[in-house]
């Protein structure tokens, strides 16, 4: 029986878990250009990993350079069916304290310029995006970190800004008057497109300070991302690794088949390089 394969995006080291055995790191073309970097797969267990340091390896990509549409792409073609995001968070809720981990459910795009859709040059789709996040996922990430011993909060909206600087304190505030629990850079467009490759998405993120709208705190700078990150990483792979064990197939969400009805195009119109290109996201509908 095939391996469950299964993807990790976040840090350049959250491949260097105990247990990882046949690594080797894999350089995956795509019809959107070049990935982050090199994808480093390996075995646990019974499962196939993946992972891809969203920033490159040595962080010289910025939120908005990312190639999200290769990223995504890469991880399809390389067989995985779920996906495990792992994000620094700014905190917008006094109870979510640095250190804490948040599995968020909801997103707020406050991102612009990004290529957000797979879909376009002769071809239209519309997938379904209420829910945005594998319910399922968020159940096995949610109880991976409590087993690891994490401080978790279950659920939240995480709204992502373009970045790369940080909030005014004029827009944090505004920010937590509309009820959004986390802020960050990185997950959209990542969640839509997984959406759009039929592929199980859920994210940990982790809190790393309170932004700027918090009096009694220092606002955000790097150095304080960096050390509540270091004493995280530890606890990530923990909990990717509880996690592995819990996933299991065949898939019963939405998610598998998020394509299903999506395209409005007549099938007879779709330019041939188009199809070529979204073969592996669109084949069996054609």
């Amino acid at each position: 029986m095939a391996k469950k394969t299964i993807g990790v995006i976040g840090g350049s080291g959250l491949y260097d878990i105990e247990g990882l055995t046949d690594v080797q790191r894999v350089r995956v073309l795509t019809p959107f250009g070049e990935p982050s970097d090199e994808y480093t797969t390996g075995t646990l267990g019974d499962t196939r990993m993946v992972f891809l340091p969203r920033h490159g390896r040595d962080h010289r990509l910025l939120p908005g350079e990312i190639n999200f549409r290769a990223n995504i792409y890469g991880m399809k073609k390389l067989g995985c069916e779920w996906l495990i995001s792992v994000s620094a968070v700014g905190s917008m809720r006094e109870d979510i304290e640095p250190g804490h981990i948040v599995i968020a459910d909801q997103f707020f795009d406050r991102t612009n310029g990004r290529s957000s859709t797979f879909f376009g040059s002769g071809i239209v789709g519309h997938v379904e995006f209420a829910d945005p996040v594998c319910p399922d996922m968020v159940e096995v990430l949610f109880s991976s970190a409590k087993e690891a011993g994490a401080t978790v909060h279950k659920g939240g909206t995480y709204m992502c800004i373009q970045g790369p600087q940080f909030s005014t304190r004029a827009e944090s505030v505004i920010y937590r008057k509309l009820g959004v629990d986390v802020i960050g850079m990185t997950n959209i467009p990542e969640a839509k497109l997984a959406r759009e490759a039929e592929i199980c998405y859920g994210t940990i993120a982790l809190s790393t300070d309170y932004d700027c709208w918090h009096a009694t705190e220092e606002s955000v700078t790097v150095d304080m991302i960096l050390a509540t990150l270091k004493k995280n990483v530890s606890m990530a792979k923990n909990i990717i690794k509880n996690a592995v064990g819990k996933i299991t197939g065949p898939r019963q969400c939405k998610c598998a088949s998020a394509l299903e009805y999506a395209i409005v195009t007549d099938r007879t119109s779709i330019p041939e390089k188009t199809r070529k290109d979204l073969e592996l996201l669109i084949g069996k509908y054609l």
